[in-house]
């Protein structure tokens, strides 16, 4: 029984010292606020185990008040009895059943317990209104329940978003993308889609209209087709402006801009009214990386009219999301201008190549395997991959565009399918497996989608060319089935569009959460939103995180870090990474990046590349002025020498154009180990590739040596494997082993380095 004169002594205390020290025990306001916390987190159930572990606790000092108050009130404290009645409070069903209420989950309270009792423990002296308590507790004359409104004081400074949780969701929302525009919205569009399928003529209907306008905008997915309507716009007499992540052109002058643009999807401006808008290959909508800027071009453009240009497979998704803007879509079809054939026998071997063939790899290694093999049949050969700088793919093109030209053979990557004007006969698929990326941001190996083929094969027999008939097979037999499989469908409707949260969102997130890192922002972000996914879908921010995580520890305003995570780069170029983070140092001390700067990092002068690594190498450097351009337009003030830079530049394409002139030359100076060392710069390989487990005949440092510098190829293992088997027919191990290799050993496009990263790829090959 508690003494009646003690209780009201302690309860006087309590009330005094929450007078003195303003704090109360909980208005009814913040009451409203705690409950509405946790109601969001009783709606978001699937969010409570991932969400609450991405918020990182906030450090408390141990000691706030300078004076020991409470001690002079009531006395001093045990701290084994302390502990004893801590221990007691976080065990406590009661307890628990308040935390929940008031938004604190398992984890949550977990964190906040172990930081209230380390806070109790370890300080000298504890707030007066809180000594006081224990000190009644501990005397009988209070109830361990009493700590609570202190404890969830304490957890509210620990984790702040319990107090924002209403501010952070509405910031979140996704769920009416098409409001953002207003401008677009205040005007009635109309819409007309242009369907059809590769060489069809849709995208020429569409210029068309956009020529013939008095202002346009072209909006396409790479720089070399921005290019293409910039150089062909000028050259009809209808001035055009150029605007790439890189690069500005004018077709008139610097001070007077022209009423046309061509520009990369991403650069397009939603503030900026057109007559005519024309966003090319509208299929991309769905991109897992880049889809948002579709989204938004789409969404936003301020024009009378908005042509799409794509596959007829976008129609459905496009009228959706018409709906919710009150917009209708007219529609045109158009079919393939020329006849294309699927052919009934595969290639079998390179001895079959033919005039106007292009045999598409989707692994860098079986570009130069298969490049060096048919020049080593006595005939030239043109390459294009990705990592290639735009003026050696144009001059690839147009060696092999040229019938006066000895080069009647390609070899490229999937990187044809779009953006190129090549005149191909015959489309010959190297292999059916590429390495994707799924919505969930997981690399794995899969068969090429329907969308990939039809677009590839589509690039056979060009209208108004030497070729317009065009052939497609497969270099395989045994691919050969499944390739006319394939090419007899059609893509699969698309279902959602992508988004990405915008630098406004991230910088008011990082208001609420002050001390959370950027990408720890953009997980809370992408974990809290809500996003309408019968329209929408979250875009991958892997490569953002990747990059924000790089320079964390760099000092940068938030808008700039956002923006220099917004770079364009290949993560897994360690070269281009490690000038990407010496270039935000530089930034931060507010030092300008010089040309200087880069020649002296970059290894100026330049040299002929003698290695596939030197080519590599000097890759990566291109992209890093690339780098520095795209920065350049975004802090001009500390990239004064953009001009320098892109003079350098133009005289580095065109030395990787010799290099890959002389491709073959370099693979044998790379195999014959040319000067006895292997350059400092050399690639590294990102993901792990798995080794086959070979017969221990035949593993050596020769092995060894060509899987590490990847010049033994899937094509390569596949022969090894026959002749093992032969000899070995009692080793099925091995052949298991090997088998698992070459489904792993493929390179992408973009120099990336995949690893089949779960059982579930073997099985999807299997079937």
């Amino acid at each position: 029984m508690q003494n009646p004169r003690h209780y009201a002594i302690s309860t006087g205390r309590r009330l005094l010292c929450a007078v003195r020290l303003r704090i109360g025990f909980g208005s009814a306001t913040e009451e409203r606020c705690v409950h509405r916390a946790a109601i969001h987190f009783s709606r978001n159930k699937k969010h409570e185990t991932n969400v609450s572990a991405l918020f990182k606790p906030v450090q408390i000092q141990a000691n706030i008040d300078d004076e020991d108050v409470g001690s002079e009130l009531v006395g001093k404290l045990e701290k084994s009895e302390l502990l004893k009645i801590l221990n007691k409070f976080a065990q406590r069903r009661e307890i628990k059943a308040l935390c929940s209420e008031n938004g604190l989950d398992s984890y949550l309270q977990q964190q906040a317990f172990g930081s209230f009792r380390r806070f109790c423990i370890e300080a000298e002296n504890l707030p007066a209104d809180l000594h006081i308590i224990f000190s009644d507790i501990m005397h009988g004359a209070g109830h361990i329940d009493d700590i609570f409104p202190y404890f969830l004081r304490h957890a509210k400074t620990v984790f702040p978003h319990l107090d924002c949780m209403d501010d952070l969701k509405k910031i979140s929302d996704l769920r009416q993308p098409a409001n953002w525009y207003s401008n677009a919205r205040a005007i009635t569009r109309k819409i007309v889609f242009h369907a059809g399928p590769t060489n069809s003529g849709k995208t020429y209907h569409a210029m068309e209209r956009y020529l013939g306008a008095k202002t346009g905008v072209y909006c396409g997915p790479l720089k070399l087709l921005a290019t293409e309507v910039y150089n062909k716009a000028n050259e009809r007499g209808t001035p055009c402006d150029l605007v790439t992540g890189e690069e500005r052109k004018f077709g008139i002058s610097e001070n007077s801009p022209a009423n046309h643009v061509a520009c990369t999807v991403e650069m397009t401006s939603v503030n900026t009214p057109y007559e005519v808008a024309v966003i090319d290959e509208i299929q991309q909508i769905r991109d897992p990386q880049r889809g948002w800027a579709w989204t938004r071009a789409f969404l936003g453009l301020i024009a009378d009219e908005v042509h799409v240009c794509g596959e007829a497979g976008a129609l459905e998704l496009l009228e959706k999301i018409c709906e919710t803007t009150g917009e209708t879509v007219e529609v045109r079809r158009y079919d393939r201008l020329t006849e294309l054939t699927v052919e009934s026998s595969a290639l079998g071997s390179l001895d079959n190549v033919m005039p106007g063939d292009c045999i598409v790899c989707f692994s860098k290694h079986d570009i130069y395997t298969v490049s060096r093999e048919i020049e080593a049949r006595g005939k030239e050969v043109a390459v294009i991959y990705g990592g290639l700088p735009p003026g050696t793919k144009l001059a690839q093109a147009a060696k092999f565009n040229d019938p006066e030209n000895s080069c009647k053979v390609m070899v490229a990557t999937d990187a044809i399918g779009m953006g190129l004007n090549l005149s191909i006969r015959r489309i010959i698929f190297y292999s059916l497996v590429k390495p994707t990326m799924n919505e969930r941001g997981e690399r794995e190996i899969d068969t090429i989608s329907v969308s990939s083929a039809l677009q590839i094969a589509g690039r056979a027999g060009r209208y108004r060319t030497q070729w317009e008939h065009g052939y497609v097979t497969a270099f395989k037999a045994e691919d050969l089935q499944t390739l006319q499989r394939i090419l007899n469908q059609t893509p699969e409707p698309l279902k959602q569009a992508g988004l990405h949260p915008t630098a406004d969102q991230i910088e008011l997130y990082a208001y609420h959460l002050p001390n959370s890192t950027l990408s720890n922002l953009m997980d809370i972000f992408v974990n809290l939103c809500t996003v309408d996914d019968s329209l929408y879908f979250m875009c991958n921010i892997e490569d953002f995180k990747f990059l924000a995580e790089m320079i964390q520890h760099v000092p940068l305003p938030l808008r700039a870090r956002y923006v220099f995570c917004c770079a364009p780069i290949n993560r897994k170029m360690p070269f281009v990474c490690s000038m990407f983070l010496k270039i935000a140092r530089q930034y931060s001390r507010n030092e300008p990046i010089t040309f200087d700067f880069i020649k002296k990092n970059c290894g100026w002068p330049f040299k002929l590349p003698k290695t596939i690594l030197d080519l590599v190498h000097l890759e990566s450097v291109f992209d890093v002025m690339d780098l520095y351009l795209w920065l350049s337009y975004r802090f001009m003030d500390l990239f004064p020498e953009a001009a320098n830079v892109r003079e350098a530049q133009k005289e580095l394409d065109e030395i990787i154009q010799q290099g890959v002139f002389q491709i073959t030359r370099l693979l044998k100076n790379t195999e014959a180990g040319q000067d006895g060392e292997i350059p400092n710069y050399t690639m590294r390989r990102v993901t792990q590739i798995k080794e086959p487990r070979l017969p221990s005949s035949s593993r050596g440092r020769l092995t060894e040596r060509l899987l590490a510098q990847g010049l033994l190829t899937p094509g390569m293992l596949s022969e090894l494997r026959k002749e093992w088997d032969a000899q070995h027919h009692s080793q099925p191990q091995a052949a298991s082993s090997l088998k698992d290799t070459q489904e792993c050993y493929t390179d992408s496009d973009d120099d990336d380095n995949y690893t089949a990263n779960s059982k579930k790829t073997r099985r999807k090959r299997r079937k």
